[in-house]
């Protein structure tokens, strides 16, 4: 078995003892985006698995909306990230 060399880590464990791996992530080329796809790039960012940078290229996303992202689960956790909930977990 061959392994992919890759920069960084290839998982971390997060604070609640579960393992976040690179195969955990979410593919680059998605397009429906659900709060617990955006929930794991978020922690991967946070804990280290992936840099900023990579996760706005892999994704393309602009920083603005990564930055909301990260915001909605700090402050509410991966629940502010439903779309449905808005209104409810977000001030405008």
């Amino acid at each position: 078995m061959f392994l992919k060399r890759v920069d960084g880590p290839r998982q971390v464990t997060l604070p609640d003892g579960s393992i976040l791996s690179r195969a955990d992530l979410p593919p680059a080329d998605t397009r429906r985006w659900v709060a617990s796809r955006k929930a794991v790039v978020v922690k991967a960012v946070q804990y280290g698995l992936i840099p900023q940078s990579e996760a706005l290229d892999r994704y393309a996303l602009s920083e603005e909306e990564f930055l909301l992202w990260r915001t909605a689960v700090e402050r509410h956790g991966d629940k502010g990230l439903k779309v449905t909930a808005i209104q409810k977990y977000r001030q405008l």
